[in-house]
């Protein structure tokens, strides 16, 4: 039942946002009473934090699988991308940016992982990506995966990139492919515009 209840969420989170979501919106769409779901989770913010590191470690799961493939640095990102993409239904509520403004410290707590994480990831990527002549061998690694990060943060600010105006698939696209002109060589370039026109 707990497990039902975290797909069931997860799903209405996903799809309507985490504010608009209530409890007795996921007790009625699962069925059962709302004393069913307060006997697995205190409150909503604990259903929420349950949820919201959950879809973490899934995600996580899905760029390990990526990982495993050892795909050439370029090929890499856009699947990366693409797993993020279908776990997060497109992002098309927005998860992050209402995460941070109605649970802020869960948003924190999630956010802290998600660098420790990406920060691993993206600079493998980075040496790959030298080592295949594919990057630039001048880059500071550490740097480009400190910026590449707020990058991603950055691009899920509502504020800045309405969801009416950019699709998340869009901005995603846009960015990998501003961070990857910004540190290829011409090979790499060469990689890169084979890889877009794919889309």
């Amino acid at each position: 039942m707990r497990d039902k209840i975290l797909e069931k969420s997860n799903e209405l989170f996903l799809n309507l946002g985490f504010k608009s979501v209530t409890m007795d919106e996921i007790a009625s769409s699962l069925g059962v009473s709302k004393k069913t779901i307060y006997k697995y989770f205190t409150n909503k913010t604990e259903l929420v934090d349950t949820v919201t590191h959950r879809m973490f470690d899934t995600i996580c799961c899905g760029i390990d699988g990526i990982l495993e493939l050892e795909l050439d640095p370029i090929d890499e990102l856009f699947s990366i991308k693409r797993v993020v993409l279908e776990n997060l239904n497109d992002e098309k509520s927005s998860p992050q940016y209402q995460l941070q403004k109605y649970y802020p410290k869960i948003y924190a707590s999630l956010k802290q992982k998600q660098f420790h994480v990406m920060q691993d990831c993206v600079i493998n990527n980075l040496k790959k990506g030298v080592e295949t002549s594919l990057y630039r061998d001048t880059i500071n690694l550490e740097f480009i995966s400190r910026i590449y990060f707020n990058g991603m943060i950055g691009i899920k600010d509502q504020d800045l990139f309405p969801l009416t105006d950019y699709s998340m698939n869009t901005l995603m696209d846009y960015y990998l492919e501003y961070h990857l002109r910004g540190i290829c060589t011409e090979k790499g370039i060469k990689q890169l515009e084979t890889q877009l026109k794919l889309k």
